[in-house]
């Protein structure tokens, strides 16, 4: 694990510095809302989640109860389910040890530590996750104590940020064909549900065709 950590480090750079000016975002719109600068740089350090923090901030800014918002974002972090079981064939020791090695379990993280046999290294998800961990917060802490000097975050284009986050993730994916299927499938969904469900919604419902993949490799493996 220690040999993989730096080199986890250097991979998850480039999605740290993107996460960072999210996070900066991030603690310019909790300021505009009312929430304490200590409130969003506890938030980020516990959550360490965008797309959960942005959908509860979102909701309290429109009006939203504070159990709204809690649940918004429980069901933006409900991804991180399958992505524990995923990994947890490759962490060692017992049930809270693996649980606790969980934690750094992120989805830029996921995808740098695949180790092309079916496994994932634990040096490289750790590395990934810290320096993105460490972004992050900072950046929240920025936004949150300097927003005053950065104006807003859209005419600045930071919304863009996160949007294009995920497109490069998902622009490695799709070297696979069936990785293509499954964005076909979840970008569908996605769409249909758009107008008829709440924000966040599409985006859960979407995840299931990750099902498709998951299926398929399944009955493919001897």
């Amino acid at each position: 694990m220690r040999g993989t950590f730096r080199p986890g480090v250097r991979a998850g750079l480039p999605f740290a510095v993107a996460g960072g000016l999210l996070a900066t975002s991030f603690g310019v719109l909790a300021r505009d809302v009312g929430m304490p600068a200590w409130a969003a740089v506890l938030m980020s350090a516990i959550v360490f989640a965008g797309s959960a923090q942005i959908a509860a901030l979102t909701i309290l800014g429109a009006g939203g109860g504070l159990g709204a918002a809690l649940g918004a974002a429980a069901l933006m972090n409900s991804r991180f389910l399958p992505m524990g079981v995923a990994f947890a064939p490759s962490l060692p020791g017992g049930p809270l040890a693996r649980a606790a090695q969980g934690q750094t379990v992120v989805d830029v993280s996921l995808v740098v530590a695949r180790d092309g046999q079916g496994g994932y290294d634990r040096g490289l998800l750790f590395g990934s996750s810290a320096i993105q961990y460490l972004t992050w917060v900072s950046g929240t802490a920025a936004g949150a104590i300097a927003g005053s000097l950065i104006g807003d975050p859209e005419a600045l284009g930071l919304d863009a940020i996160y949007p294009a986050f995920f497109l490069a993730l998902m622009i490695g994916e799709l070297r696979g064909g069936r990785a293509k299927g499954v964005a076909v499938a979840g970008a569908l969904i996605a769409l249909a549900l758009v107008p008829l469900t709440p924000p966040g919604v599409p985006v859960l419902a979407a995840s299931l065709a990750t099902l498709i993949g998951l299926v398929r490799r399944e009955s493919e493996t001897p």
